[in-house]
């Protein structure tokens, strides 16, 4: 495949939406050591999406059980309010959606001010020229390959040629291309292909409930996605 596809690592980031919540920290653990990259932090108002989750005290309350990444995925509008929040809870890339907010580029100076790493996040109909003109703010782009709010749902396939189109865009970028939404080994190759490096699993990850499963879990995801970059398994 084409070298810019393989410029950026593999990333493997399971949602902790998808793990038992009765043992948050165990869980956290229990995907670092099973070889988890980063960990992805679906955060949801109720407003913005169809779904509560949590907040930045949890988030703190995670923080101790890991070194890893912390990736929040802030689905909640308004979401500057809550900016410095998520950073001081330990959150090292805070991504905010492209539809939550009338000021984009604002929010995403004031993820930069925080010294943490700005992504922007699009819905399944949001078109890729909503980030055009803030291209050079952005750390990362997420894919929602679903429409957020619930773990568990199916795939939608259009999201293969819109991370095709982001990649084009963002070409000699350092900029990381994720995914969210029914992810799993059947699809990570074919988004790896299309320039996707950066790969969010709940139920594929979650699903056995031990530290084994889990790592079986990730290296299917992380096997297929490499395989498409041509890259050793």
């Amino acid at each position: 495949m084409s070298q810019q596809f393989a410029s950026r690592p593999l990333v493997i980031a399971p949602s902790i939406l998808a793990s038992d919540f009765s043992r948050l920290g165990e869980e956290v653990r229990a995907v670092d050591q099973a070889g988890a990259d980063w960990i992805h932090l679906d955060v949801m108002d109720g407003h913005f999406v169809p779904n509560i989750s949590y907040g930045p005290d949890v988030i703190k309350a995670m923080r101790p059980h890991t070194k890893k990444i912390f990736d929040a995925h802030l689905m909640i509008s308004p979401a500057d309010p809550y900016l410095e929040a998520f950073a001081k809870a330990g959150c090292d890339h805070i991504t905010v959606h492209a539809e939550a907010g009338p000021h984009l580029h604002r929010s995403l100076q004031a993820i930069r001010a925080l010294g943490k790493k700005a992504g922007v996040s699009l819905n399944p109909a949001t078109p890729i020229s909503a980030i055009e003109y803030v291209i050079d703010m952005i750390d990362l782009v997420l894919v929602m390959s679903v429409n957020p709010g619930f773990g568990g749902q199916a795939f939608i396939r259009s999201a293969v040629g819109k991370v095709s189109d982001i990649r084009a865009m963002t070409a000699g970028r350092p900029i990381d291309i994720e995914v969210d939404g029914g992810v799993g080994p059947d699809v990570s190759g074919a988004l790896a292909a299309a320039g996707a490096n950066a790969f969010v699993a709940g139920s594929a990850v979650f699903k056995g409930g031990t530290v084994e499963s889990y790592r079986h879990n990730i290296s299917a995801i992380r096997d297929a996605a490499a395989a498409a970059r041509g890259e050793m398994v």
